[in-house]
Order: structure tokens, then C-alpha cells, then sequence
């Protein structure tokens, strides 16, 4: 068996990140509503696993923050087991994997690493896992080249666009300088450093693990090409970020695509995942518990990102607003500096759709965006 590694291999510069910059969690009220939980509040401990469906393991690794967590799906395959999402590359994670190497995966090979998408509690340690198990990384082309491209940015200052686009939203020159002190490259200290080669999947490829096939499906919107995995025979989904149970996952405008419509994207995922899998599925989210009751949650998501689009039209209808003017119309907890720029960066997204529909338009005045109604 490959060489487990030692307490060494996690820089100690990744010891304690801003556990925000997973951009898991929105800021939104949702409706978990009709959704029902098989195996209620249980989770699997430390250096234990809980099996959810023939060929299906769960673990869960700790993580800093409000999100307290990440759920690693560990998927028969062959004579091993394939690992679905990892952590944030740090040693609290990193020793749960050990644990979980010590108990329930004592014995067991890796066979490869799965990455649902690019974002840091995601693949944080999967390069680690990769090397230390000599194994391949497998994700979609949009998630590994965004990712490699962000970790290619060697700037250690703030770039100026981001500040402007910042200005642009409407922050004050205290938030701004702030941002600026923070610096750059927090994404980069999140991350063990990745392979250089992967192994791609697509929209409908099927993934051969012996007894079980997984059809990889993609969504987009939260991430550029976002992989879910599903065993039709079984009924399960592993959802990743893609549909949470409790919250509603980070949809925002960022620096890489500041033009992109990425709730567009979500919606439109929305619609395909419904259009796709059962409803009755198992559904195995990266965050919370597994339950049942797909279509339901997925229908409350769209409905409501779909409230908040008609109310902040009918706002704006009334008086120009900038991004930060539309926070207490979307967002359901007081917004600081810890989570101003995911806030920003969701109230774009929105701001965008309607820009798309038709339904407001943008002026910029000195630098700063304000967005009227049209009528």
C-alpha cells in the first residue's frame, strides 16, 4: 500500500484559513420544507464511515467555520474505493483523513480522487491524496483549468480591478482598504499543490466502478462545470454543492467573469437536474445530511431565487440602487466585512439576471454602478 505521508505534508501556512472562501454558503433564506432524512442527524465520526446504499460510504471531515464540515463520499470501485471530495488543505482535515486511514479505510487502496469542483474545501487536498496514493485526480475541464488558472496568479496585492469592482458596488473607501490589506493568494493557501495532469469527465460520461456505474452530471452557476455523480441502479446522487439541504449554495459575479450571468446558469442547472434524476433519489450532499425529496428542494430553490429577482426588480422600479443597496432585500443575516464580498458578489449575480432579462439597466456614474428600472 502507497505511503500514508506524516504530519509534514501540510504546510503549516495552511493552518487556519478564511473558511469563507469555500463560497459554499449563501446568504439567502431557503425552505427545506417536505425533505426527509433517512438516517436523521447521524454523521459518521472520526476514522468512521456510514453506509448510505450498496457501493456508497459517508464520511465527514471537520472544517473551520459556519459550515463546521465537508462529507466525503467513498464509492466502491474494483478492489478499492474512489474518493469524492477531500477538504481544505489543512491539518485538521488532514489528520481526519489519517483517522479514516487508521479505521474504516484501514486495508482499503484508493483507487482515484474525485473532485465535484474547483473550490478549496473541495480539492483542498486532493493533490495530497493523489500523490500520497499514487493515484489520478478525475474532474470536469471547467473546474481543473479555473481552478489551475487561480493558482497560477502568483500576485501577492489585491489587483485593481478587483478593488474597482469593489468601488463599483458600492463599498466605501474603509471596506475597500480593508479588502486591500487582506491580500491576495488566499485560494492558493487553501490548496495542496495539484497534479499536473488529470483525468477529464464530461456531462454523461459513465464512470465504470466495477458492480456500480456513475453517470457524471454537470450543473453550473455555484461553479464553471460542477460534476454530480449518479447511480441510477442504486438511486443515489452525490450532489456536492450543486443541491445542499439546508442553505443554498454561493451563486456569484466574480473577477475571473465579471460579465458572466451565473444565476442564469444555476436556474437553468435547476431545470436539467429536475429534468434528469428522479425524484425519489438518495441525494448525498457535500454539506448537511443525506435525504430524500429532490425535485421538492430543487423546486424551492428556483422558486425562491425567483421571489428575490421579482422583489429586488420591484425595489429598483421604485429607486436606484447599487449592489450593496439590494443586501437587506436579499440576504436573511447582517452583512461585515468577513462576508461583504461573497454578499457582493451574490448581489451581482441577481443584478446581472435581470440586466438579462430585460428588466433593469446599469449606469455607471463616476465609477459606481447604479441600477434603474426599465420600463
Amino acid at each position: 500500500m502507497p505511503d500514508r505521508g506524516n504530519e509534514d505534508d501540510i504546510p503549516a501556512a495552511s493552518g487556519s484559513p478564511d473558511a469563507s472562501l469555500t463560497q459554499d454558503d449563501s446568504f439567502t433564506a431557503t425552505s427545506r420544507a417536505g425533505l426527509t432524512y433517512p438516517w436523521g442527524e447521524a454523521a459518521p465520526g472520526a476514522g468512521e464511515t456510514i453506509r448510505i446504499a450498496d457501493g456508497v460510504s459517508w464520511a465527514r471531515i471537520p472544517m473551520p467555520g459556519s459550515l463546521g464540515h465537508i462529507n466525503s463520499w467513498l464509492l466502491d470501485d474494483h478492489d478499492g474505493v474512489a474518493v469524492v471530495d477531500t477538504g481544505i488543505c489543512m491539518t485538521l482535515c488532514s489528520d481526519a483523513w489519517k483517522a479514516l486511514y487508521a479505521g474504516a479505510l484501514k486495508g482499503k487502496r484508493i483507487t482515484r480522487v474525485i473532485g465535484t469542483h474547483l473550490h478549496p474545501d473541495h480539492i483542498g487536498l486532493a493533490g495530497w491524496i493523489a500523490k500520497k496514493q499514487d493515484v489520478k485526480l478525475w474532474m470536469t475541464r471547467g473546474e481543473m483549468l479555473t481552478a489551475r488558472m487561480i493558482v497560477a496568479d502568483a500576485s501577492e496585492t489585491v489587483p485593481e480591478e478587483v478593488l474597482e469592482k469593489s468601488r463599483a458596488a458600492g463599498w466605501d473607501e474603509e471596506a475597500i482598504e480593508a479588502q486591500r490589506a487582506r491580500g491576495w493568494n488566499m485560494f492558493q493557501r487553501m490548496i495542496f499543490a495539484l497534479p499536473r495532469s488529470y483525468v477529464r469527465i464530461k456531462d454523461g460520461d459513465q464512470l465504470d466502478m466495477g458492480a456500480h456505474r456513475w453517470r457524471v452530471v454537470t450543473g453550473s452557476g455555484h461553479s464553471p462545470e460542477h460534476a454530480c455523480l449518479w447511480n441510477e441502479r442504486e438511486g443515489v446522487l452525490i450532489s456536492g454543492d450543486q443541491v445542499l439541504p439546508r442553505i443554498s449554495s454561493n451563486v456569484s459575479v466574480n473577477h475571473t467573469e465579471p460579465d458572466a450571468d451565473p444565476l442564469g446558469e444555476w436556474l437553468a442547472s435547476i431545470d436539467k437536474l429536475i429534468a434528469t434524476i428522479p425524484s425519489d433519489v438518495i441525494v448525498c450532499p457535500a454539506h448537511g445530511e443525506p435525504f430524500r425529496g429532490l425535485h421538492v428542494r430543487l423546486t424551492a430553490l428556483r422558486d425562491e431565487h425567483r421571489m428575490r429577482l421579482y422583489n429586488l426588480a420591484e425595489a429598483i422600479a421604485r429607486q436606484p440602487m447599487r449592489a450593496v443597496d439590494t443586501f437587506p432585500l436579499l440576504f436573511n443575516r447582517p452583512i461585515g466585512s468577513h462576508n461583504q464580498g461573497l454578499a457582493t458578489g451574490e448581489a451581482l449575480a441577481h443584478l446581472k439576471r435581470l440586466e438579462v432579462e430585460g428588466r433593469v439597466r446599469c449606469d455607471d456614474r463616476d465609477g459606481v454602478w447604479w441600477y434603474h428600472g426599465v420600463a
